[in-house]
């Protein structure tokens, strides 16, 4: 009986011992097949937002980076009715009533006083603009101004002339100015003792065109900052200026839901939202 007993506890252990292998084996076996596609195990499904506060010569940014391609990146200016949403609220409102939430939104480019857009403007690949390269004055004039676009797979952000020539037809595109970054180089136009510091938003892409970074900075600053900022900071092959003064950010990960005028062009993040129940007949013109 003693004896009985010890075998049947040596085999319960030896069995024990053998699942415990094979399940080190599985989880071998998954690890590196995750490896091998190239994604990190920790986030291998994370699309972004990552949203973080940064430092950068003593002055304060808000970035929010995301990896190419973005599910639910979209650009936004007009409600079903036509009339323009303005502002992030008016936005948030009008998703949740498709069953959607925002998860980031900044501003999106130069606007008139109606809120049109200075430049081009492109929505589901329907150009409500066009492509503005005249000569004026202020920033959306200062030379080379430029392009931010993407589609369901790729982005980009190149000069108004660049995106000409190359004669593309994004899903999205949005037109500002100035570029902040041209092909690793800064705006020649800035200067770095420049007085004119104001709160500015911008959007820049990696070297590899795999990463795009939004950014607000959080103190006032000029031109020659800001673009550094995305150069040196985050490594930002091109860069586009959004707007100043004017800037805003939507980043529930840094509870931001900033407010003030009302925006033309604005760019958002949505991702479905099954736990949104809200009553929409008054918000039936978003």
């Amino acid at each position: 009986m003693f004896l009985h007993q010890r075998t049947d506890s040596w085999e319960g252990a030896n069995l024990h011992l053998r699942l415990y292998r094979s399940l080190l084996l599985i989880a071998a076996v998954i690890a590196t097949c995750i490896l091998a596609s190239g994604l990190k195990p920790s986030y291998a499904a994370h699309t972004g937002p990552s949203c973080k506060k940064m430092e950068f010569e003593a002055a304060h940014f808000s970035l929010c980076s995301f990896s190419v391609p973005i599910k639910g990146l979209k650009l936004f200016l007009r409600g079903r009715d036509g009339s323009h949403y303005g502002n992030f609220e008016r936005l948030v409102a009008a998703v949740r009533c498709q069953g959607k939430s925002l998860r980031f939104a900044m501003n999106a480019g130069m606007y008139h006083e109606d809120r049109t857009p200075v430049g081009l403007f492109v929505q589901q690949g329907m150009e409500a603009t066009p492509l503005n390269l005249d000569n004026g004055y202020g920033n959306f004039f200062l030379k080379p101004n430029g392009v931010f676009y993407f589609d369901d797979q790729t982005a980009g952000v190149l000069t108004a002339k660049a995106f000409r020539a190359r004669k593309l037809k994004p899903k999205y595109a949005t037109q500002s100015g100035p570029m902040l970054i041209i092909d690793g180089k800064l705006h020649p136009r800035f200067l770095p003792n420049s007085k004119s510091r104001k709160i500015r938003n911008g959007v820049g892409i990696s070297r590899n065109h795999k990463m795009i970074w939004f950014v607000i900075s959080d103190d006032p600053v000029n031109f020659h900052t800001f673009a550094r900022f995305f150069r040196d900071r985050l490594g930002a092959r091109n860069a586009l200026y959004l707007d100043g003064s004017v800037s805003q950010l939507y980043a529930p990960e840094l509870n931001r839901r900033d407010a003030g005028v009302d925006l033309g062009p604005i760019v958002g993040v949505l991702e479905d939202d099954n736990s949104i129940a809200t009553n929409c007949a008054a918000l039936n013109r978003f």
